[in-house]
């Protein structure tokens, strides 16, 4: 099993190189989502319900994921999601009608859904086996595999239709999947070491890890830690659905952006989130679970109250570049400890709170812009990361052992 260095670094790339993957499979389906509206002659409202079938998907399998994982293994349960999510994303285009593509979705979203808690459990023992706090990396690579997605996707648009496009990514998929698959299900997962990983610089993969059992059965105080982390990623996750579909039309309603200017809010804020999670593992080191926390969540509050309420467009990016740079980390976090209290069971209750959040984001923002006004709905944002530092805040010391 993984306990050399060389192992654990082979490992570490292997899985990165599928968290890559799954962000650039799913921002190439994104990028399509007006081509297949048209295709399907869907309209807004309607493109909305069948949309809901990726959401639908993914929070009915993360917690099923949770024991495939436990019952099969990590390695094995993300390469069979990998294939899935290869060839379920060149199904959308060959829908005709809002209910088909709504079904296809449904499967789709399952696949996204269940290889997004297998690698972030695989993710969670390597992190304990190596005593480092690397998860921030594998969510970088997520982010940059996305942001390569949407940038071919936006490159091929005039020259592929849907299905020449979406069915490429379900080759290049496959590819890689059958070029790193093999790899994954040769390394066993690491076992995990009786003393949780430290956010030390001098602690390093040199001492192999004692053998443990992870936790099937919670106690009442370990799954309401769970819980509590995965209203950390709840928050952060609002925060970003928020972000990805309110960030233009702020900029470009309220403070009489062009189409293009209000189009760069939303991007700075991605890259800054990209720049913050490969920096994250220096910063984790230096600062501990805790102070990252806090000062994520704080930083993330501050600037999205100057992105809300700033009078001046570039003001507003600003404040959405720092937003991006404080909720960088909290994800990776919430879902690394959630997954070392309580194993596969623990990212799953993370992932679908998370991924809950991501849905709650934007219609929320909807109903408060109506109610109130749209700065003053995007402070919420504001609100929930304050929540998020204080939550991290006070649960301190489950953080930090």
């Amino acid at each position: 099993m993984p306990g050399t260095p060389t192992d654990l670094t082979r490992l570490r790339i292997t899985l990165t190189a599928f968290f890559a993957l799954d962000g650039f499979i799913f921002a190439g389906w994104v990028v399509r989502i007006p081509a297949i509206k048209e295709q399907t002659g869907a309209s807004a409202g309607t493109l909305g319900l069948a949309l809901l079938g990726v959401s639908a998907g993914a929070v009915i399998t993360m917690m099923l994921t949770g024991r495939l994982c436990h019952r099969y293994g990590n390695h094995q349960v993300t390469v069979v999601c990998a294939v899935l999510l290869s060839l379920s994303v060149s199904l959308p285009p060959l829908t005709h009608s809002p209910l088909t593509l709504g079904l296809v979705l449904l499967v789709f979203g399952a696949a996204y859904g269940g290889i997004n808690v297998a690698f972030n459990s695989a993710a969670v023992d390597l992190v304990r086996a190596m005593r480092r706090p690397i998860m921030p990396s594998f969510h970088a690579a997520f982010s940059l595999g996305g942001m390569v997605g949407a940038g071919l996707g936006g490159l091929v648009a005039g020259a592929l239709t849907p299905t020449q496009h979406l069915f490429g990514l379900t080759v290049i998929g496959l590819l890689v999947t059958a070029l790193i698959g093999p790899a994954l299900l040769r390394l066993r997962p690491p076992a995990p070491p009786h003393a949780p990983p430290k956010n030390s610089p001098k602690t390093s993969p040199q001492n192999p890890p004692k053998q443990d059992t992870p936790p099937h059965r919670l106690t009442p105080r370990t799954r309401g830690l769970v819980f509590t982390f995965g209203l950390i990623a709840l928050c952060t996750a609002f925060g970003e659905g928020a972000l990805a579909d309110w960030s233009a039309l702020h900029l470009e309603q309220d403070l009489d952006a062009t189409a293009g200017a209000a189009a760069i809010g939303y991007a700075c804020f991605a890259l800054a989130m990209t720049a913050g999670r490969l920096t994250g593992t220096r910063l984790l080191e230096r600062l501990g679970r805790t102070r990252t926390l806090v000062s994520g969540g704080t930083t993330a509050a501050l600037g999205m109250l100057l992105g809300a309420l700033a009078p001046t467009l570039w003001a507003a990016v600003l404040g959405f570049v720092i937003t991006g740079l404080g909720l960088a980390n909290l994800f990776p976090v919430a879902v690394e400890r959630a997954g070392t209290l309580a194993g596969p069971d623990g990212v799953a209750i993370a992932s679908t709170l998370g991924y809950g959040g991501m849905l709650l984001g934007p219609p929320a923002i909807g109903f408060m812009a109506d109610w109130y006004s749209l700065p003053a709905a995007l402070t919420s944002v504001a609100v929930l990361a304050a929540v998020a530092a204080g939550i991290g805040f006070l649960t301190r010391h489950a953080a930090e052992n």
